[in-house]
């Protein structure tokens, strides 16, 4: 069955070519495109098109399915093309001609955008929680470990004093800046697209502000040929989100990579959560951080991806749209599942202290000895070349006492000014107006 079949049947190879993996991705928007069309068809009721017993009818069945979705107890058929097929012919199988009016007013076209925005929102909201566990971990072990010095290195090579603080610090308020991202994308996916049908409206007399309240949408994608256009473009903002929280992870898992090996042991874990070796009983390899390294490099290219897929699209509905459910689909999975495992790795690390105290060390320390001349009243320069010739004769002897105050330095983290910045980005989502609109249209 097919919303757009007519007398005609399609070549078989055709089928299969078109459909793709329609009917494996479009399950995750199944509950969403039954909230969408609860907002329609009570629409449609609203400008006469539906009388209220048929659409008493309608929505009584419309959650029927809902909940047999959230049991897991709904399937798209190998005869249906998508989940909007599936849903109207369920409807008109359970309660007949009624079912078949609910296409009134809208085109598949405007039923994807809208299920897409539905389910983006819900993504998002998983993916800013996980973040903010993740955040809130990253700040505890900051201010836990504070107090422990480790080497910090400008390209790869040892450069100053810095701190377990501050390393795990950096990421902490790194999350925010990427939550900054992901606001904006929550912004562009929660405007309603609902009833600019094929991209050019409806002579219906619609009422779009009505299905954007029931929806708890923001406000409207006003312009109909614009929520069309809209496609692929949100998608692109998304993933340039993602990408951003994946480069933080990412970088993350490097440091991790190179703290936990031999030549630094900086950090630990304990053996369960490390793997071995097939031939060299000694080795605890970081192959969660190298997966999570490489997925996050896999996200990154995201943004991209989808680019390469709509650039150079005219305006109006292409069947090119459809494929970037493949890319995005998997790729949020993919970024929930690192955030969720890069939590539980941090819950169970040990730090090492006293790194400082091997000599190898030592020259960390010039930079604070030259500061140390310049605050006496010797000109900088002068101080950092005597400090250099230092160096160069052998005749170097670093203090290791650290004197950073300032703010975001090694003695003044700032952490709960970064905690601050984190909360009213957070605050800026505003999850419980979505939830109480769905609540309301499935209770």
């Amino acid at each position: 069955m097919k919303i757009w079949q007519k007398n005609v049947n399609v070549n078989k190879d055709i089928e299969t070519f078109t459909v793709g993996r329609d009917r494996e991705l479009d399950l995750q928007m199944a509950a969403f495109d039954v909230l969408g069309s609860l907002a329609h068809v009570e629409m449609l009721e609203s400008i006469g098109l539906l009388t209220a017993e048929e659409l008493n009818a309608i929505q009584v069945e419309l959650k029927n399915i809902y909940k047999e979705i959230e049991a897991g107890n709904f399937t798209i058929e190998d005869t249906v093309e998508d989940v909007h097929s599936q849903v109207e012919w369920l409807l008109t199988q359970r309660i007949g001609e009624a079912g078949k009016k609910i296409h009134s007013g809208r085109s598949r076209n405007d039923q994807v955008l809208v299920d897409l925005k539905l389910y983006f929102r819900s993504c998002i909201e998983e993916m800013v929680g996980n973040t903010s566990q993740l955040f809130v971990q990253l700040i505890e072990l900051s201010n836990t470990h504070q107090n422990k010095l480790l080497p910090g290195y400008t390209h790869l090579q040892i450069a100053m004093p810095s701190s377990f603080g501050l390393w795990f610090g950096a990421y902490a308020e790194s999350l925010v800046d990427d939550l900054e991202m992901m606001l904006a994308a929550y912004k562009v996916c929660n405007k309603n697209p609902l009833g600019s049908a094929a991209g050019y409206g409806s002579s219906f007399p619609l009422n779009r502000t009505m299905t954007t309240e029931l929806l708890g949408f923001e406000r409207l994608n006003y312009n109909v040929v614009y929520a069309q256009m809209g496609r692929g473009k949100t998608e692109r903002i998304l993933g340039q989100a993602m990408s951003s929280i994946a480069a933080t992870l990412a970088k993350m898992a490097m440091d991790v990579c190179l703290f936990i090996n031999q030549n630094f042991g900086f950090i630990s874990f304990p053996d369960e959560l490390t793997t071995g070796s097939s031939i060299m009983p000694h080795k605890k390899n970081p192959d969660v951080f190298e997966l999570i390294r490489s997925r996050c490099n896999k996200i990154q290219a995201l943004p991209n991806e989808i680019a390469m897929m709509i650039t150079n699209l005219p305006s109006g509905y292409h069947r090119d749209l459809q494929l970037l459910k493949e890319n995005l689909f998997p790729a949020i999975t993919s970024l929930n599942e690192c955030l969720e495992m890069t939590t539980f790795m941090l819950q169970n690390i040990s730090v090492k202290d006293q790194i400082l105290d091997d000599k190898k060390y030592a020259y960390l320390f010039s930079v604070e000895v030259v500061n140390e001349l310049a605050l006496k009243g010797t000109p900088f320069r002068e101080a950092y070349k005597i400090v250099g010739e230092q160096i160069e004769n052998g005749t170097f002897e670093p203090g290791t006492a650290i004197h950073h105050t300032h703010e975001g330095s090694i003695g003044n983290l700032c952490n709960a000014e970064i905690s601050a910045m984190m909360e009213e980005v957070l605050s800026q989502f505003k999850f419980e107006k979505t939830h109480q609109a769905i609540e309301k249209l499935i209770s």
